[in-house]
């Protein structure tokens, strides 16, 4: 079933530069940023921000009685010369400066974690190679808390690389600098048993360039909440993303673009598949236009698509929009099964149908990893990719 609304766009005029002040909200029906825990109420799972997802399975990270445990895990920085890696206490003034906590986990790890680890990329560095950031879980619960802040008209790539098994919670910061480029890839690749949720603030600079690409595989439950608001005008933000959900896990991603600032773009574009009893994949995609962000561009774009019976997607867009002197704004949603003209196609020219719902699937996923552009790690994707399938029934 799909679901589409587009916003002709209107003129654009010149503005002031927005300021870029924090949301006053995570939702428009959700409480006030904050660091401090206590301005958010133990959620029931009858809020908004929380309806969807199974609290009794986030091992009591949601209402403090989760107990974190030294050493669960481990995080190792790959970077090539001239990036500044840095362990650094909490009065760092880089730490929260990118966003603010928006819902009681996040306040939660912010308040618990005792060292963020600091990634920099200093002014006017374009980085050959690739900054490679593996997290590796090691049983127990940990909090956490990382900053990736890149120079003035800088350029990087990073890779997050989340394997092992625990209980994790944490906030990632991304601070891009005025004319920057930073490319970040976050891939939740967790055994089975592992829960993990993170919200990701990026703050883009004037005429800065952000993109982020978000990979989900493994994990029990995995609940994201990326973040992006603009440090002055121009700024451009491509948030991409993908997901496979197997029997049983469930998968959840967050999004929330704060276009507070004049003439700037996003687009999102999230993908996902489902296989099995009780999967369950949750998109939200809140855009918000201010009235200060006179000529921004913005579009949103959720697909799914259903491989077996007993899997659930629930994917809901959101555009608000306060002024009409926008570029253009639109939102899609659509979720279905097998294109039955497509199966038919490559039936009718001897392929069988297993090896057809294949490369149905493998199509459908590959127009995002090809967008990656780390040929070593879009191999890895395709073949986890093809290693899913081989359990659809």
């Amino acid at each position: 079933m799909a679901e589409a609304q587009n916003i002709p766009a209107g003129s654009t005029t010149a503005g002031s530069i927005a300021v870029a002040a924090e949301s006053t909200v995570a939702t428009r029906m959700s409480a006030p940023p904050s660091f401090d825990v206590a301005d958010f109420p133990v959620p029931h799972g009858r809020e908004e921000e929380w309806r969807f997802t199974p609290l009794e399975r986030l091992r009591g990270l949601h209402d403090g009685t989760a107990v974190a445990t030294d050493g669960s895990v481990t995080v190792e920085v790959t970077a090539p010369e001239g990036v500044v890696v840095e362990t650094v206490g909490r009065d760092d003034a880089r730490i929260g400066r990118a966003g603010t906590p928006v819902d009681r986990i996040a306040a939660q790890a912010y308040s618990s974690f005792e060292k963020a680890s600091v990634v920099s990329v200093p002014k006017e560095t374009v980085l050959g190679e690739p900054i490679r950031i593996a997290v590796h879980g090691e049983g127990g619960t940990a909090y956490a808390h990382q900053v990736i802040e890149i120079g003035a008209f800088a350029e990087a790539v990073v890779v997050i690389d989340h394997t092992g098994d625990a209980v994790v919670a944490g906030n990632v910061d991304y601070l891009i600098g005025d004319g920057a480029k930073l490319t970040v890839v976050s891939v939740q690749d967790w055994d089975d048993k592992a829960v993990h949720v993170a919200q990701h603030n990026a703050l883009v600079g004037r005429d800065a360039s952000f993109k982020s690409i978000v990979v989900t595989f493994g994990g029990d439950v995995v609940r994201l909440h990326p973040r992006v608001r603009y440090a002055g005008p121009g700024g451009e933000a491509e948030l991409l993303g993908l997901y496979f959900t197997d029997r049983g896990q469930h998968q959840e991603h967050r999004l929330l673009v704060d276009h507070n600032a004049p003439h700037c773009k996003s687009n999102a574009a999230y993908k996902g598949a489902l296989q099995g009893t009780d999967a369950h994949a949750v998109w939200i995609g809140d855009v918000v236009i201010r009235a200060s962000a006179e000529g921004t561009d913005t579009y949103e774009m959720n697909r799914n698509l259903v491989l077996t019976d007993g899997a659930r997607v629930d994917s809901v867009p959101n555009l608000e929009i306060e002024t009409g002197e926008i570029a253009g704004a639109g939102h899609a949603s659509a979720t279905g099964r097998f294109d039955d003209e497509q199966l038919f196609y490559l039936m009718a020219r001897g392929i069988p149908e297993t090896e057809a719902r294949r490369l149905v699937v493998r199509g459908f996923f590959a127009e995002l990893v090809q967008r990656i552009g780390l040929p070593d790690l879009e191999e890895r994707l395709l073949a986890k990719i093809e290693a899913e399938l081989e359990t659809v029934s």
